[in-house]
């Protein structure tokens, strides 16, 4: 059939033609293998974070993996930089850069150094719990001095309370989850604002941290290092 019965639709069939269809990433296209509902998840995260950076000139992700939800953010902000410090993640997530959602993915570990560049705004989703905690000052750091003083940090984690429940996957690279209070707590040594959000499934909220499955801490106000 060449087309369809409501007219409306007909594009469907032209972009379907002219682009072909859209991909998975590998981390993305496993939990749709593994956990369909989890995208909602990942998907409800992301957008947590494009509304509260919306307007931001320029951004960073740090931990994108295979960059399959960094467009949401995209959407929001001026220019998004997502880096990983895995090559196969990275090499993924290039090949399906599209002209419209520019994205500049690049390798690069922030135990390492702080990324190039001058952001307003940054983001990790899911990285800090996979950082040791001897690493964690290093890593944070390295972040805050990747941003310029007026801007927006905003690190998502699933709660130590959550860990009970957790899949043996997650828990092998879970080695730093905490609970709401102790992640606000680590925050504010770098920012003079935290301000800390619950999420159960897909629902971001401001309820009793001790039932959240995940959270999130918004920093701002970045801290001098004089």
């Amino acid at each position: 059939m060449s087309e369809t019965k409501e007219p409306q639709y007909a594009p469907f069939l032209d972009l379907r033609d002219k682009k072909g269809f859209a991909r998975f990433g590998l981390m993305s296209n496993q939990t749709w293998h593994d956990d369909p509902k989890r995208l909602a998840f990942l998907l409800s995260r992301y957008k947590f974070v494009a509304k509260m950076l919306s307007g931001k000139k320029r951004v960073l992700e740090i931990g994108c993996a295979d960059g399959f939800a960094s467009r949401v953010v995209r959407q929001e902000v001026g220019h998004l930089s997502a880096i990983d410090f895995d090559p196969i993640f990275i090499d993924d997530a290039q090949n399906y850069v599209e002209e419209r959602w520019p994205i500049e993915f690049a390798v690069h570990d922030m135990l390492t150094g702080p990324f190039p560049g001058e952001f307003d705004g940054a983001y990790c989703i899911d990285v800090l719990e996979h950082i040791a905690p001897e690493n964690e000052a290093k890593f944070l750091q390295n972040i805050c001095a990747s941003l310029t003083n007026d801007t927006a940090l905003i690190v998502g984690i699933p709660s130590l309370e959550s860990q009970e429940y957790a899949s043996e996957i997650s828990r092998l690279g879970h080695v730093n989850c905490k609970k709401a209070p102790d992640l606000k707590m680590v925050m504010q040594q770098y920012f003079d604002n935290v301000f800390i959000f619950s999420m159960n499934d897909e629902v971001v909220h401001t309820g009793f941290t001790p039932l959240a499955h995940y959270v999130f801490a918004l920093c701002c106000g970045k801290k001098s290092t004089d």
